[in-house]
């Protein structure tokens, strides 16, 4: 993420950025190094595909790290600061489609946390902002 743009996610949220990038940190660049060293020990390294497949789990994996760090500095831990009737982040809304009686939830979150499988709604979807007014 190259501008500094906030980012806006709830506590578990950011729990899970930080434990991920711990992770990749620690544990994956392990595992990485010992397979880039092994791939080196096969020999030829222009026509080693162990190696070229090694070479690019690292930089996707320093990508990724990347990502997180920024991520994590240009991060708004959201609060439950919510009054009633009123729309915020973490709020849950019900929605009713006009002439139906079918209502569905959903959770208003920052956009890193958005996933309409779990029912998890951008606050910077047009839906999202049209909700929080």
């Amino acid at each position: 993420m190259t501008d500094t743009q906030d980012t806006f996610v709830s506590q578990e949220k950011f729990d899970e950025m930080i434990k991920e990038l711990e992770h990749l940190k620690t544990v994956r660049r392990t595992e990485i190094a010992k397979n880039l060293e092994y791939a080196r020990s096969l020999g030829d390294l222009s026509e080693n595909a162990e190696y070229q497949e090694a070479r690019d789990l690292q930089a996707a994996t320093e990508e990724r790290i990347k990502k997180l760090e920024d991520l994590v500095k240009n991060t708004k831990i959201l609060t439950d600061g919510k009054k009633k009737n009123e729309v915020s982040f973490n709020s849950v809304v019900s929605i009713k489609r006009e002439g139906s009686d079918e209502v569905h939830e959903y959770t208003i979150v920052g956009s890193e946390e958005a996933d309409m499988r779990v029912k998890k709604l951008s606050h910077v979807s047009p839906l999202g902002a049209a909700l929080m007014g």
